[in-house]
């Protein structure tokens, strides 16, 4: 099959959208299949074209970004374009250009598959809420025009106010999660990087944004260190020029108040991402709305034998509840994630499962089988 995958941004920007496609793509085109990713050219020093691990990845030029969304006036053209030259449309949700890519599929008369990632909460501004809104009914048009929609679980898709509308077209698809083994080397190389050894290491593998909760386990950390002393959190991925975000700006007095227990290591490759997680104690996700829908970094930490603490949102709970490796916290309250991390540190062995039991439940062979199932069906090859 030939096979067109829709976002708005893909590598080299990180988010969990950008892996999880990255995989399904590269997977894909594993299998034998023709994949081109269409994207946005968001950096000027991007290529326009290029292949990279198997897959075509064509960026349209941006002329103008504000805050998260992207201006792109050729981008209706090139769309239609590769549309044409593909057998089914893979449109990765929220995207302000979602709508009319189902309606170009349409037009073309191939199959379009939403794949919808999260609900797009906007930062508090006084555009934030009609952004919200325009991108919604814009999504909203794609899921009624669309032939089928991939749901990471039933829970978020039956709380998320777009997709219980259209419950009939969903199929849910746990993501890929894939993640290579630790070597003691690389565990040495990020334990010198953070200078932690010894330290009881809490872990936060996201971009430092507000909707990831990265404030509420700042505020976290004066009710966890008169209970462990030796705590130190690591912060893995982009913290300070993350896109349409200034929460490591704001949050620098705080920052600078527990410099001493506090590390920020950037963004990892994902070797070295798997040896950050087979050091660390307790995950921490503390997502506060539903711009997070899972949490992939949950699936790869446990499969390194990392315990979570998550908090209770719809889809972002279901990785503790299925393994029973973690604990699940009340969004937005840094008393509870503070005592839940506590516990989690003080009872580790009792939350830690084996590595196979967790790679059973998330079979990333058997993710990929199933999108190549529903492609085919849609597509009648």
């Amino acid at each position: 099959m030939k096979l067109l995958l829709a976002l708005t941004y893909y590598r080299p920007h990180i988010s969990g959208l950008t892996i999880y496609v990255e995989r399904l793509a590269k997977a894909l085109a594993e299998r034998g299949h023709e994949v081109t990713v269409l994207t946005s050219r968001y950096d000027k020093s991007l290529p326009l074209e290029e292949v990279k691990d198997g897959v075509r990845i064509r960026r349209v030029p941006v002329v103008f970004r504000f805050s998260k969304w992207v201006f792109m006036p050729t981008f209706p053209a090139v769309a239609w374009s590769e549309i044409r030259k593909h057998d089914l449309v893979s449109i990765h949700l929220p995207q302000a250009e979602g709508a009319l890519l189902a309606v170009l599929a349409k037009a073309a008369r191939k199959p379009a598959v939403l794949t919808y990632h999260c609900d797009l909460k906007m930062p508090k501004t006084w555009y934030g809420p009609i952004v919200d809104r325009i991108v919604y009914w814009d999504n909203r048009i794609a899921a009624s025009l669309a032939d089928g929609i991939v749901a990471y679980t039933e829970d978020f898709a039956t709380h998320s106010p777009l997709l219980s509308k259209f419950m009939d077209k969903v199929t849910v698809i746990l993501p890929p999660v894939v993640i290579p083994d630790p070597t003691p080397a690389g565990q040495e190389k990020i334990l010198e990087m953070a200078g932690v050894d010894g330290k009881r290491k809490i872990c936060f593998a996201a971009r430092f944004a507000a909707e990831k909760g990265a404030d509420y386990l700042m505020k976290a950390i004066e009710h966890i260190l008169p209970e462990v002393p030796n705590a130190h959190i690591l912060f893995a991925g982009e913290y300070k020029n993350v896109i349409g975000e200034r929460v490591y700006q704001e949050m620098q007095p705080l920052i600078r108040k527990y410099r001493d227990y506090v590390t920020f290591l950037g963004v990892l490759s994902p070797e070295e991402m798997a040896n950050f997680f087979s050091i660390c104690d307790v995950l921490v996700v503390a997502s506060i709305n539903s711009t997070e829908s899972f949490g992939l970094v949950q699936v790869e930490a446990m499969l390194n034998g990392c315990p979570v603490v998550a908090t209770n949102l719809p889809g972002v709970r279901q990785p503790v509840k299925m393994t029973g490796m973690g604990e699940i916290v009340p969004i937005k309250d840094e008393v509870s994630l503070a005592k839940a991390i506590v516990k989690v540190l003080k009872n580790r062995d009792a939350y830690v499962r084996p590595k196979e039991e967790i790679r059973r439940m998330f079979s990333f062979e058997e993710t990929i089988s199933r999108y190549e199932e529903l492609f085919r069906r849609l597509t009648g090859s």
